[in-house]
C-alpha cells in the first residue's frame, strides 16, 4: 500500500504560509526590476507597471519557487527567475486582451492595458516585459552561466511556436467556431497555458539541483497542473461572474472558443480537472514529503472549480 501524503489540512496551512511569504517577495523584487514610472519614456514604464501590479496571483513564480524549495530553504537566489516568468506571463495577458486576439476590455477587474494606454502602447508594454524578462535571466548572478543559458533556452521554448504558448494561441485562434475532439483541445491547452506553468516549476527544480529522474517527475507534474489549470479556467468562464473573474464572463462561449465545457459539459469537465490534478500528485509522489508544496498547489487549483 502506498504511503499517504501528510494530512491535507496541514498542507493547506503550509501552502498559505508559503504563499504569504512568496507573493510579497516577488512583488518587491518586481518593483526593483521594473523601470521607475517617471523614467523616460515614462508612458511605456507606466503601462508595464500597470499590468504587472494589477493584482496577479503570482501562481507561476510560486511554482518556480516551490520547485526550487524542494532543494533549498533559501529561495532568494531564484527570485529573479521567478520574476522573469511573471514578466512573460503578464506580456501574454496584455497581448491576449488586444482586439485582434481575445478582445477583452478588462483584466483582473481593471481596464485592460490597451483600454488604459491605447493599443500601440499595450503592444509595446508586452514587448518590453518579454525583453526585460530575458535581460533579468541573463543578469542573475546566483547561478552559473551554463545554467542561465539553459534557463533562457527552456523559457524561450515554452513561449514559442513549437508546442509553446504562441503555438497554443495560434491553435486557439484557428479553432474558433470549429468542432474539436479531446486530443485537439488538449493540445491547445497544453501549449497555450500548460507550457509556461510546467516550465515554471521545472526551472525552479532545475536551478535547485534536481536529478534528471526528479526533473522528469516534476515536468510531468507541471504538465498535468497546466492542463488542469486551463480546464478550471474554462469552467470558471462559464460559471462565474465578471466581478469574480476580473474579466468579461462568458467570453469563450461568445467567441466560439474550444473549451472543455463546450465539449464535455460542466460536470464532466470538473471530473476531468480532478482526475488530472490527481495524476499531478501521483507524478511527484516519489519525492515524498519534499513535494508537499507542489501537492498543496495542486489541491488549491482543484478547489477552484468545486
Amino acid at each position: 500500500m502506498r504511503a499517504p501524503f501528510p494530512l491535507r489540512a496541514k498542507m493547506k496551512a503550509e501552502l498559505t504560509t508559503f504563499y504569504e511569504r512568496v507573493r510579497p517577495a516577488v512583488d518587491a523584487a518586481l518593483d526593483q526590476m521594473l523601470p521607475n514610472p517617471s523614467t523616460p519614456p515614462s508612458q511605456i514604464h507606466q503601462a508595464m507597471r500597470y499590468s504587472i501590479f494589477a493584482g496577479g496571483k503570482r501562481i507561476r513564480p510560486a511554482l518556480c519557487i516551490a520547485g526550487y524549495s524542494i532543494y533549498s530553504e533559501d529561495y532568494s537566489g531564484v527570485l529573479p527567475i521567478a520574476c522573469a516568468i511573471e514578466m512573460v506571463h503578464t506580456y501574454s495577458l496584455i497581448h491576449d486582451d488586444l482586439p485582434a486576439m481575445d478582445d477583452d476590455d478588462f483584466r483582473r477587474g481593471l481596464p485592460s492595458c490597451h483600454k488604459r494606454f491605447g493599443e500601440a502602447m499595450a503592444i509595446l508594454a508586452g514587448d518590453a516585459l518579454l525583453t526585460l524578462a530575458f535581460e533579468t535571466v541573463v543578469n542573475c548572478r546566483r547561478f552559473a552561466d551554463k545554467q542561465l543559458l539553459h534557463t533562457a533556452a527552456v523559457l524561450a521554448r515554452a513561449l514559442g511556436t513549437r508546442d509553446g504558448m504562441i503555438a497554443g494561441q495560434v491553435l486557439d485562434l484557428e479553432a474558433e467556431g470549429r468542432p474539436l475532439d479531446r486530443t485537439q483541445l488538449e493540445a491547445i491547452h497544453r501549449a497555450k497555458t500548460g507550457a509556461l506553468l510546467s516550465t515554471s516549476v521545472w526551472l525552479g527544480a532545475y536551478l535547485g539541483g534536481a536529478r534528471p529522474t526528479e526533473l522528469e517527475q516534476i515536468m510531468n507534474y507541471g504538465r498535468k497542473i497546466g492542463l488542469a489549470f486551463q480546464i478550471v479556467d474554462d469552467i470558471l468562464d462559464e460559471t462565474e461572474s465578471q466581478e469574480t473573474l476580473g474579466k468579461t464572463a462568458g467570453k469563450d462561449r461568445e467567441r466560439g472558443k474550444a473549451t472543455y465545457p463546450a465539449l464535455f459539459g460542466i460536470d464532466r469537465s470538473r471530473d476531468l480537472a480532478r482526475q488530472v490534478t490527481e495524476q499531478a500528485r501521483e507524478a511527484v509522489r516519489p519525492l515524498g514529503a519534499r513535494a508537499q508544496l507542489l501537492v498543496g498547489i495542486s489541491d488549491f487549483l482543484e478547489t477552484r472549480c468545486s
